[in-house]
């Protein structure tokens, strides 16, 4: 099955997450982000000091899983993908996300939190996350094949990201918003590669 991704989904999945947010407490949890906080996401010890919203929390839980699956992904690159530039761009990704779910696990694991969203939140989860029979082809896939199947299914997936950082609007927290900030910028110029790069296959 080839990884598809419709811009209404993305939509969709952005209202559930923001329905979510209001159902939940409204509550806000003290943090201190640990001063290995990443240049790219900004914000020095003292600066990232603030509060995690229901809102925070949500984004943080739900965009671990939706990082490690992009991980995931460029695992398979190393020795499925057969264009150069397919396999520089998914090094690049993972080499950015693995860090940033690093840091997420860590802010929630600070504030005494579960790490990942509840299995009702991830079963309702979209934003671009490919489903089991894609990733199945993907792993299945070699070569040019794999390559396409790499890059559509990451556009989608980018697409997602972005659409969930509008999680954040209300959001308080300098840390967090500041990785929303961090995810628009690199992902949105990613897309803009690999959609070039899918031109040329």
């Amino acid at each position: 099955m080839t990884p598809t991704h419709k811009p209404v989904a993305v939509l969709a999945f952005a209202g559930l997450a923001v329905a979510g947010a209001l159902a939940l407490t409204g509550c806000t949890i003290n943090i201190a982000a640990p001063g290995s906080h990443s240049s790219m996401m900004g914000a020095d010890s003292e600066d990232a000091r603030g509060t995690l919203s229901d809102a925070d929390i949500m984004f943080l839980q739900m965009m671990i899983p939706h990082h490690q699956q992009a991980v995931d992904m460029g695992t398979l690159a190393v020795t499925r993908a057969s264009n150069p530039q397919v396999k520089a761009l998914a090094a690049q990704i993972k080499a950015e996300q693995a860090p940033e779910i690093a840091q997420m696990k860590q802010w929630l694991t600070d504030a005494g939190l579960p790490t990942t969203a509840s299995a009702d939140m991830m079963h309702s989860m979209g934003g671009g996350v490919l489903s089991d029979a894609q990733m199945t082809a993907l792993e299945n896939a070699s070569g040019p094949a794999f390559d396409k199947l790499y890059l559509e299914g990451m556009i989608g997936h980018h697409e997602g990201a972005i659409a969930m950082v509008s999680m954040l609007k209300t959001s308080d927290n300098p840390s967090t918003t500041q990785l929303g900030k961090a995810i628009i910028s690199s992902q949105t110029a990613q897309i803009a590669q690999m959609k070039a790069l899918l031109a040329t296959l």
